[in-house]
């Protein structure tokens, strides 16, 4: 009876902290990436084997090719979605559509630059969060047909180069992540 009752009493303990835990597990990017999906009604695509391969082999040539690109290349890791070819239309809540972002990224994130364009229907978020010794950069481009979402994880001193452009830092970052030719 008693090691029922200890079975049980874990259980419960157990079962209560999961919503805590997987809430601190949550990293923004799959957040984001759901919002745009119910939000727009789309769907994102993968990115195919070979176009990851494409990415690092453009990493490694960055990397030799220096400057900003070489900084960018060894800032870290890189998390890409497309959503292509798909009605981005926002039915004039384009408003409510950045709420809903803000929403699905917590106050872990800061917001470091937001353009939109309702008229056009494009926008760009750019949003910030620690990572240790490191940063998370979380970049939304989207327009009328097509959208990208890109995290990096990157080093301060390659996050201080992009901070000299902010209006420019959401393009640096998604070239860097989606461009395939060395």
């Amino acid at each position: 009876m008693k090691t029922k009752l200890t079975l049980i009493a874990l259980l419960l303990a157990l079962a209560c902290g999961l919503p805590f835990s997987a809430r601190a597990d949550r990293d923004g990017f799959n957040d984001v990436v759901k919002a745009i999906e119910q939000f727009y009604h789309v769907k994102h695509q993968s990115i195919p084997f070979l176009a990851r391969a494409g990415m690092k082999a453009t990493r490694t040539a960055a990397k030799i090719k220096g400057g900003e690109w070489k900084q960018l290349a060894e800032a870290g890791s890189f998390r890409v979605v497309f959503f292509e070819d798909q009605s981005f239309d926002s039915r004039g809540q384009i408003a409510n559509f950045k709420t809903s972002v803000q929403k699905a990224l917590g106050t872990e994130w800061s917001t470091l630059v937001q353009t939109l364009s309702p008229k056009d229907e494009q926008q760009t978020h750019v949003f910030i969060r620690e990572a240790g010794p490191k940063f998370h950069v979380l970049v939304i481009e989207i327009d009328r047909r097509d959208a990208t979402v890109v995290q990096a994880t990157l080093k301060p001193e390659a996050l201080a180069e992009l901070l000299k452009d902010p209006g420019e830092m959401g393009k640096s970052i998604t070239n860097e992540a989606t461009t395939v030719d060395p």
